[in-house]
Formats: C-alpha cells, sequence, structure tokens
C-alpha cells in the first residue's frame, strides 16, 4: 500500500499500506518453510466418501475474542495450487461437509473446471467436483495450513480466478493474527529502544486493515472475494514464517486501537521516508485534502537535522541516460496520457511545471519529438524510471538535465529526498522519534493531526 523499509540484502520492506519502501536491517531473517517430511506410512489412505456421504463436520474456530476476520489474497491466479499443513488437515466445500482429510506429508493438488474444484492426490485419485468455494483447515490450533512453503494462520479459501482458469488463494483469519504477519515486513527488525514505533506503525496498520473491512460491506470493495492483498498495493504480509516476538508485543500491546478522526476510523497511509517533512493528501494524490492528512516537519527542534535523516533514501540520486529515459516514455507514458500510437518519440526536454507547498513535484512537463505531455502529482514516479525497474522514489526531487551537441538531450540526473508518497507516518521519521523517547501516541498525533486512538468497531 504505500511505502516503507526494506530489509538489508534480503530487503525486509518497511510500509504501505497502500501502498512503496526503504532498506532496513533486519535481526534475524524470515524462517522458511521449504517442505515437508514424507509421510511415515507405506499405504495411502482410503478414498475419502463423497461429501453427500459425510455428517457436517466443522472444524475449531480459533480467531481471538472480538476479532474481527480479513480475507488477504496471496495469489491471485495460481495453477493447481497445492494443499498442505503442518499437521492433520481438512478439505471443506462450500456447504462445510469434508471433502478430504490430510495429513502432513501427503500430495495433494486442486485442479479447477468450469467454476469448480476438485483435489487430487498424488497417486491418481481425485474427489468429486464441487463449486467454489473449497476451504482447507488445519485440525489443530497449533498447526497451519500451508502455501508456497508459507505458513498461515487461520484457512486457506480457494477460489475461480478472474480469468476463470486459474485459481486465487485467499488466507482467512482474524485481524490480530494478520498484524502479527504485517507489522515485522513494514517497519523491519527494530531494538527495544524504538519499541514505540512499531506501537505507531502496529496502530496505523490496524487502522488501514478496518477502513478496508468497512468498504468490503459495501459498494467500495475491490472484489468480492478479499478485503485487501498481501504485498505493497496493499500492505506487506508474510504469514506465521515473518511474525516476530517485537512486533507481536506491540500488537498485543495495542491491542484493537485504531486512529479516529470525527469519531470515524480513517485510513492511515504511511511511508518509508518524507524527506524531511510530510506531504498533506491533496498534494499527491488525486483526493480532496483531508484534515488529519497535513503537512508535518520531521526537523528536531533547534537541530538542521531530521528525525527521518537516517533513512538509507533520505537523500539519493537517479540517473537516466537518453535510450533509457526514451525507453520509459514509451513503455509507461501512455498510462497516464493521450500519446501519438506510434508512440511519444525521442525526449527533447524534461521541466518541472509546477511545485506543491512542501517542494514536490506537482507538474512535470515532458517534450518530445511528437508534442508535449504533461504529469501531474504522484504519477512521475511511474514514468520516471528504467523500463521494468522500481518505480521513483518519491516526488520531492528536483531534475539536471545534461545536453549533448546541438542541444540534445543526453542524460536526465534526478536528486531527491524520501521514499514513498510522504503523506501520513514517516516510518523512519517514528523510529527516531522513538529514539528520543516519544511514546507511540505522541507519534501517532504528530504525523496524523486531530486524530484520536479509539477501540475498532
Amino acid at each position: 500500500m504505500w511505502r516503507r523499509l526494506a530489509a538489508g540484502a534480503a530487503l525486509v520492506l518497511i510500509g504501505a499500506c497502500v501502498t512503496t519502501r526503504l532498506g532496513v536491517p533486519t535481526e534475524e531473517e524470515p524462517i522458511r518453510v521449504i517442505g515437508l517430511p514424507p509421510s511415515k506410512s507405506d499405504t495411502l489412505p482410503a478414498p475419502v466418501a463423497r461429501p453427500e456421504e459425510m455428517p457436517r463436520d466443522e472444524a475449531p474456530d480459533f480467531r481471538r475474542e472480538g476479532d474481527r476476520d480479513v480475507r488477504v489474497s496471496l495469489a491471485n491466479a495460481v495453477e493447481s495450487p497445492g494443499i498442505a499443513a503442518t499437521g492433520a488437515w481438512r478439505l471443506f466445500d462450500e456447504r462445510e461437509s469434508v471433502l478430504v482429510r490430510g495429513r502432513p506429508g501427503e500430495g495433494w493438488t486442486l485442479e479447477l473446471s468450469d467454476r469448480r474444484l476438485r483435489a487430487v492426490r498424488t497417486d491418481g485419485f481425485a474427489t468429486a467436483w464441487r463449486p467454489v468455494p473449497l476451504v482447507l483447515r488445519a485440525d489443530r490450533a497449533d498447526e497451519f495450513v500451508l502455501f508456497n512453503g508459507k505458513r498461515y494462520r487461520g484457512v486457506l479459501r480457494f477460489h475461480a480466478a478472474d480469468d476463470g482458469v486459474r485459481v486465487m488463494v485467499v488466507n482467512g483469519l482474524g485481524v490480530e493474527q494478520y498484524l502479527r504477519g504485517v507489522v515485522p515486513l513494514e517497519i523491519g527488525g527494530r531494538t527495544a529502544a524504538e519499541a514505540a514505533a512499531v506501537e505507531a506503525q502496529a496502530v496505523a496498520a490496524r487502522s488501514y486493515t478496518y477502513v478496508r473491512l468497512a468498504a468490503a460491506g459495501g459498494r467500495a470493495a475491490r472484489h468480492v472475494n478479499y478485503d485487501l492483498v498481501a504485498g505493497t498495493s496493499d500492505q506487506v504480509y508474510g504469514g506465521v514464517d515473518a511474525e516476530r516476538a517485537f512486533s507481536d508485543a506491540a500488537v498485543a500491546r495495542t491491542s484493537g486501537l485504531v486512529l479516529k478522526y470525527g469519531g470515524r476510523t480513517v485510513d492511515a497511509p504511511y511511508s518509508a521516508s518524507c524527506g524531511g517533512e510530510t506531504a498533506s493528501a491533496d498534494e499527491v494524490w488525486r483526493t480532496g485534502a483531508q484534515g488529519y492528512l497535513r503537512r508535518v516537519s520531521d526537523r528536531i527542534p533547534g537541530t538542521q537535522r531530521y528525525y527521518c535523516d537516517p533513512a538509507p533514501r533520505f537523500a539519493w540520486t537517479r540517473t537516466l541516460e537518453s535510450a533509457e529515459l526514451d525507453a520509459a516514455l514509451r513503455q509507461y507514458l501512455r498510462s497516464y496520457v493521450s500519446v501519438p500510437a506510434a508512440g511519444p518519440g525521442h525526449a527533447t526536454s524534461v521541466t518541472v511545471e509546477a511545485r506543491t507547498p512542501t517542494g514536490r513535484v506537482g507538474a512535470m512537463r515532458i517534450e518530445t519529438e511528437t508534442g508535449r505531455y504533461t504529469l501531474r502529482g504522484n504519477d512521475v514516479r511511474y514514468v520516471l524510471r528504467p523500463p521494468g525497474g522500481e518505480i521513483l522514489n518519491s516526488t520531492y526531487f528536483s531534475l539536471e538535465p545534461e545536453h549533448g551537441p546541438g542541444g540534445s538531450l543526453r542524460r536526465l540526473v534526478i536528486r531527491g529526498n524520501g521514499w514513498g508518497h510522504g503523506i501520513g507516518m514517516c516510518q523512519w521519521g517514528a523510529i527516531g522519534r522513538a529514539r528520543a523517547g516519544q511514546d507511540f501516541r505522541t507519534i501517532l498525533r504528530t504525523y496524523y493531526p486531530g486524530t484520536d486512538l479509539g477501540p475498532a468497531s
């Protein structure tokens, strides 16, 4: 969803929610469950009876009292996903009748046809076709379901993907359990002196989640089968393998707390580094102003330093050679403005037309052989990048064009500050403020002025 800190060589991301991130060292690498040992049994279990021959059999509900459910899309379109768990498991159809009783180490996959699913064992035995969705549950509360070698709490739901020929995999679990797999990936590995930043991250991520749950009950729902995506377009989520003691403690200490403005739970965007000052929402996005998303200085009082200046991308430089710039315009420009069918052609000039109150780029003009094109706000980040490469770190930058013989554009040097959209909480700023002794309530009041903390509902 939005911004974030990444980690060391493995780049663990900090920040999202909606959204974009930074390099942060973690204390330990996440555990990866590569596979399960084969069953010690020399014989395969007998074929399972047809669902209609079996009694209704529901697995236990592992949610905490009062915890809401959230549906997280782990994969939108996969072919023949495997189904497994760390212990005994069951696969249910939509009527919650047992379709399969499985054991760890058994090989089962799902097949989709005409929006119906069936489970197929490695020996060729297949269940009856059942309408989507199918639901996979571990039998015990201390066991986990598996997808792509990663462990997850709650259940896995398997739907037909939008293309009708592949499978969508959705993890259903309680919000507090979900946050345990989000917070450490969004804020990175932190020390005891930075605990307040982790607590602030937990509240911001919880608020973001509850806003999506509210949207799922109305017309704003993005998809009928899930509430959030397990990636940077929402919040990075890694399931059980991402959980860490320091972030579990922060989630527990702030359990159920969300940000409220005017009595309503609010979206709580955050980014890895604001570069010195956060932006108001209408500076960057095509939205109206939000009273709690205002400009906030990250300057440390009485100094020329900033709380977020330890960020790896507090200041940065990116260079695009002429050929790279032309390729970027050819690939990305038409997504934001109208260009000729043959493409925009060779770039001859790139200039900043307007800046926002915090000095970010509000409008940028690109001149090419075919005409002039204007990009606005955050759109520039998605165009000024190498084809297939990472988007521009932020809109907080200046341009230094270098011209060759005859005045042709030879190179474009971009010098900037910050990482992410810069709206809401600055994650590196929160870390700096925590190091300075501020508690999580103070940090949240600073980055989301006018908000209060209250129970999620």
